[in-house]
């Protein structure tokens, strides 16, 4: 177990580091990343970032889609947490029930996306999520 969790963890701060990277993006949520705003208390708090990462790309919803649409190894799902990797786009399903307004507030736009990093390959994985935001453009 301690090295499937080593291997999600660094598969997750591999994609975040490349998705936030990326110029289809406006926002990453990540606790490994130093841009998070609450890096400094993850660090002190917790052993490692975890295998959530939350995005929002610029082009909002048609984007979202071109991005899930574009995806081959990742799965989409309306539920998170997996062995296998899964992304999910929370305006239409788990937050579907809210208004825009109130996802806004709590910071979900059209254009989020939730990913589960799951424990693929991180080449094969890298390599579908830098097409998928290629395709988000």
């Amino acid at each position: 177990l301690p090295m499937r969790m080593e291997r999600h963890t660094s598969n997750a701060q591999a994609l975040a580091e490349v998705i936030d990277a990326h110029p289809a993006v406006q926002t990453t949520y990540f606790p490994g990343l130093k841009s998070f705003a609450q890096y400094a208390l993850a660090q002190q708090q917790m052993s490692g970032p975890g295998g959530l990462i939350t995005f929002t790309l610029k082009g909002g919803k048609a984007a979202a889609f071109k991005f899930l649409n574009a995806l081959s190894i990742v799965l989409i799902a309306n539920n998170l947490g997996d062995a296998k990797s899964l992304a999910t786009h929370p305006a239409t399903t788990t937050h579907s029930n809210m208004t825009p307004e109130a996802r806004a507030a709590i910071g979900i736009t059209d254009g989020t996306i939730r990913l589960s990093v799951g424990l693929e390959s991180i080449t094969d994985l890298l390599r579908d999520i830098k097409t998928a935001l290629e395709a988000a453009k």
